[in-house]
């Protein structure tokens, strides 16, 4: 993640110039390689699955629907197949609740309902924290991802309860903290010159994959992240 932030960065940022990036009226950057990113033909729309994982980095509900929002546009999509979103980060010595997933869970099943995505899924809920999203929720879960790294068998109840409600278990080996805010700032300060690095925050990560359904491959995959600037 950190490379491809940094390669894009400095590419965008030897096109445009210094100048716009020091100034302090610019409200949005949107730093696009162009080349980078290969929008879906809408006639081959059909043939493939596009899906996300969206990371909440800023404990902030409505960051999803701009998270979506841009991959579709990036993409030239209508909607995503499905997204599954990493529990957004909790304060020390607080534990992950059904209260906490809430405000989440319920921007993904907005856009569920507005077509924007076809089915939601979670990642790294054990039994409990999943069938209670699971008895709450108007749009089930319809997968959940489980870390590689924190098992390396499934557990049994997490297994027969996902079979008895048809979701998909699926494993990932992302780590706790895919992008933390002193290294977004890290690399935005090695990338571009003459910015104050430590004024931009990361709000959110998306990584989107599109996949060719009838051979199981990737055609293409990349990231999208959103970061917004407090300057005092």
């Amino acid at each position: 993640v950190r490379d491809c932030i940094q390669k894009t960065l400095t590419e965008w940022s030897s096109k445009i110039g210094q100048n716009q990036v020091g100034e302090e009226t610019l409200e949005v950057l949107e730093c696009t390689v162009a080349q980078a990113i290969e929008k879906i033909n809408p006639e081959e729309r059909d043939e493939l699955k596009v899906s996300a994982k969206l990371f909440v980095i800023g404990s902030n509900s409505s960051s999803i629907r701009d998270a979506v929002d841009l991959a579709c546009s990036a993409l030239g999509v209508a909607q995503l197949d499905s997204v599954i979103i990493a529990p957004p980060p909790v304060e020390d010595g607080t534990n992950l609740s059904l209260e906490y997933l809430q405000p989440y869970w319920k921007e993904l099943e907005n856009l569920v309902q507005n077509k924007k995505i076809v089915a939601i899924g979670t990642s790294d809920l054990d039994k409990m924290l999943l069938e209670q999203l699971y008895l709450w929720a108007q749009v089930k879960p319809s997968s959940n991802q489980v870390n590689l790294a924190s098992c390396c068998v499934m557990p049994p109840d997490l297994t027969a309860f996902a079979k008895e409600c048809d979701i998909q278990l699926l494993t990932h080996n992302d780590p706790k903290e895919l992008l933390c805010e002193a290294s977004f700032q890290e690399v935005l300060q090695e990338s571009i010159r003459n910015v104050k690095a430590n004024e931009w925050i990361p709000l959110w990560l998306l990584r989107y994959s599109v996949i060719v359904k009838s051979r199981g491959i990737i055609k293409s995959k990349g990231y999208i992240i959103q970061a917004k600037r407090n300057a005092s």
